[in-house]
């Protein structure tokens, strides 16, 4: 079943997802929060540009895609769906946000197809359209079937709110398909105020009761022979006429007890109640702190923050979640075994969660950076290996497929290629967001330790074109320029005896780390590299310190990843 998907995941879905097939749905699909929200409902009738997604560009535009979309779906579309996406129209008009809403619609109501009877989804989105997304779900999946609009507070605060309050917060959409659905409650650790504001009694070993002194409290200790408890009500907050019953003595709250009396003598047995000192006090329950799991998880998250710029797992992708946030999402709404689909994957942080925690996974996204890493993730964190451990469909599997991609568009030509010798991806802005732009002549590295540890790099150049040994001697100066050790050109036409003779008049670079010589420039075939051929590169062993190092080095801010510091 793991499988990652590139291509337009609307088509994906239809061709190759079955129904019912799918155990939980996370989204984080993208959306140009940014920009002014007055903007975002600008009329777009006169525009020309297609409805797409470039890589991390996260808008959508009203174009022939957005309205072809809108007309599949007044006519194919459930009903109320269709009707509903009529009205959105008339409402909202012919810009960013319709177009958002109508390509969301259409993925929507596939993702529901796809979902088993026992499924869940979960929509990431900000308040910029989380309302209208809303109204989406509650037509496709039924308003019954909501479940909860979950607050993720991402971050603290921030000065830049001058005129309202500091956004801090995204919401994730919980739907069940049916009312049979998975569901494990999830807990996390006491908080030390929680504790200290909560769990302020003392029972000792021989029974005596009392209250925590205040140098207790703040120093958080406590007698050795004494457990720490706080009390929980047992009165009923509704209505309950056939739990109004008195116990030893004691009247029953106004609206019953929570319990029955056999749970009641049962807790009595086990010396969980505390009694009142006179008839008419209320009987309550003894929690004990040293057999508490943690606290429920309600509907706002305030436990996980968004990633940092020093956080190990940072990838440099603009909008990477941090995986304690999917493997919440994933151990709260599926169980091992059970079947996860991202269908807007981006850097695979749900793929690397569900992978973490024993679940089958499919992911689709529309950039070959993307996959490529993906591929990269998936190699670092677990050793597994495509086509081997799991199955990539939609990528160039020989030459011809290569060109194709090539002649369709060369920048995603470029990140499938640089993905081949595992290349980080350098772009104008040093690969941090993957843009297209001036690339200095560099498209992608790869890191490696020298003898003393310190961040060596071999450099990429990526040519779907005509080549010739101009291109090389180029290439030799990039390598001089940037105090590189290392050139790799990659190429989709074969070298020709010029060029070969201009690659091998550079020399070798000497690793005295591993005593052995490495070609300082390589030149290497798409061909080459699709029958199993790879560049020459001093090895780092993956997992190790000097990878981390290598890795770290890698992914600094843009200039700095330019420079190599």
């Amino acid at each position: 079943m793991n499988t990652l998907y590139y291509g337009d995941n609307l088509n994906i879905l239809r061709e190759y997802i079955k129904d019912e097939s799918v155990d939980l749905i996370y989204l984080d699909p993208p959306f140009n929060s940014n920009r002014s929200y007055n903007v975002l409902f600008k009329d777009e009738s006169g525009l020309a540009s297609d409805a797409q997604i470039a890589a991390f560009d996260d808008s959508w535009h009203w174009g022939q895609t957005a309205e072809r979309t809108y007309q599949d779906l007044v006519v194919n579309a459930p009903m109320n769906v269709a009707q509903m996406i009529g009205a959105l129209r008339q409402f909202v008009g012919e810009n960013q946000m319709m177009a958002y809403l109508v390509m969301m619609a259409a993925r929507l109501v596939e993702l529901h197809r796809v979902l088993k009877p026992t499924g869940s989804l979960y929509l990431h989105c900000d308040p910029t359209a989380s309302h209208y997304l809303k109204i989406l779900l509650d037509m496709i999946f039924g308003y019954q079937n909501f479940r909860n609009d979950i607050s993720w507070k991402r971050s603290d605060t921030h000065n830049d709110a001058k005129n309202q309050f500091s956004a801090i917060s995204d919401q994730l959409l919980f739907y069940s398909k049916t009312n049979r659905f998975t569901f494990n409650v999830v807990k996390i650790p006491h908080t030390d105020s929680h504790i200290r504001n909560w769990f302020i009694n003392l029972e000792f070993q021989d029974g005596t009761i009392r209250r925590m002194t205040k140098n207790e409290i703040e120093s958080n200790s406590i007698p050795s022979n004494a457990r720490r408890f706080s009390i929980s009500d047992l009165s009923s907050p509704n209505p309950r006429p056939n739990l109004m019953y008195e116990y030893k003595g004691y009247p029953y709250p106004s609206k019953g007890w929570r319990i029955n009396k056999e749970r009641m003598e049962q807790l009595d047995k086990e010396n969980r109640l505390l009694f009142p000192t006179s008839k008419d006090g209320r009987i309550v329950k003894k929690k004990y702190l040293d057999e508490q799991e943690g606290i429920v998880v309600g509907d706002i998250w305030f436990d996980i923050t968004q990633l940092r710029a020093a956080d190990a797992e940072r990838l440099g992708y603009p909008t990477q979640k941090p995986l304690a946030l999917l493997e919440r999402i994933i151990n709260a709404s599926s169980n091992p075994g059970d079947v996860v689909l991202d269908p807007f994957s981006g850097c695979g942080t749900c793929i690397a969660a569900a992978q973490t925690l024993g679940r089958q996974w499919i992911g689709i996204d529309i950039t070959h950076l993307a996959i490529a890493m993906h591929k990269s993730r998936l190699k670092d964190m677990f050793s597994l290996e495509p086509r081997k451990d799991y199955q990539v469909i939609g990528e160039p599997e020989d030459l011809a497929g290569a060109q194709q991609l090539a002649r369709e568009d060369r920048y995603q030509f470029q990140w499938w290629a640089l993905s081949l010798i595992e290349a980080r991806p350098l772009g104008g802005d040093g690969g941090r967001t993957g843009k297209k732009g001036s690339d200095r002549g560099i498209d992608g590295a790869i890191n490696f330790l020298g003898e003393h540890d310190e961040v060596k790099r071999a450099l990429v150049q990526v040519k779907s074109g005509h080549v010739n040994s101009a291109h090389i001697r180029d290439l030799k100066g990039t390598l001089e320029r940037e105090n590189a050790q290392i050139g790799i050109f990659l190429t989709l036409e074969e070298p020709s005896k010029d060029m070969l003779s201009e690659a091998a008049s550079a020399g070798f670079y000497h690793s005295a780390l591993w005593q052995k010589d490495y070609p300082r420039v390589q030149i290497v075939t798409v061909e080459e590299l699709l029958n199993g051929a790879e560049v020459k590169v001093p090895p780092t062993p993956r997992g190790s310190e000097a990878f981390k190092k290598a890795e770290k080095a890698g992914k600094k801010g843009p200039k700095q990843a330019e420079l190599g510091i």
